[in-house]
């Protein structure tokens, strides 16, 4: 595990705690102090609104299912959905130091279900005689290689590897939907798949 990260990650929920902690103390001594004083209230307002801007914050890191992602085909936008729902998990192995054995079986599911996905894929096209299959299976080919990639890196370094990981998925996976997926669904739909 990379200390710098372990440590950063450490200092966040120290520094959100720090400030909850001082938020509560401030409330306390205000509605002793003066009950009625705004700056009492609005220090209530700052306590009750930091696990909310936290979980915003937070969540930013996750994918969410947009309806512009669908390329048409329910199978296909089915199998992008789990892969969206699968990367979130791995996400969340990254963000709560989840232990090795789950973040391993998170990495593990995602990577075996993106092999299934990619050969129900590439054998729609190939059966449809899509014109750029072999530019599509050369994508997911490369998109293997980097995952290949990472998984040596998570020997050396479990929680960066981790992180390195879901941030390339995501930023994979959605490039690849709204680029090339898209275009041979067009394809695929002409040739009657829905």
């Amino acid at each position: 595990m990379n200390k710098a990260v372990c440590a950063n990650k450490k200092m966040c929920m120290f520094g959100v705690s720090l400030l909850i902690l001082t938020l509560v103390i401030a409330v306390i001594l205000g509605l002793v102090a003066a009950p009625t004083h705004p700056l009492t209230w609005v220090l209530v307002v700052m306590l009750v609104s930091v696990p909310f801007f936290y979980n915003k914050l937070a969540t930013r890191k996750y994918l969410e299912w947009k309806d512009e992602y669908c390329v048409g085909i329910d199978s296909i936008d089915q199998q992008h959905k789990k892969l969206v729902n699968l990367i979130n998990q791995l996400q969340t192995a990254v963000d709560y130091s989840t232990g090795e054995e789950f973040e391993r079986d998170a990495l593990d599911e995602l990577v075996d279900y993106t092999k299934t996905h990619f050969t129900y894929e590439e054998g729609l096209m190939r059966d449809n005689d899509y014109p750029d299959f072999e530019a599509h299976k050369l994508q997911h080919e490369k998109m293997f290689d980097k995952v290949r990639e990472v998984l040596a890196e998570y020997e050396k370094d479990h929680e960066t590897a981790m992180s390195n990981a879901a941030a390339f998925l995501k930023e994979w996976l959605i490039n690849h939907i709204n680029g090339t997926d898209k275009q041979y669904s067009s394809y695929l739909i002409g040739k009657g798949v829905k």
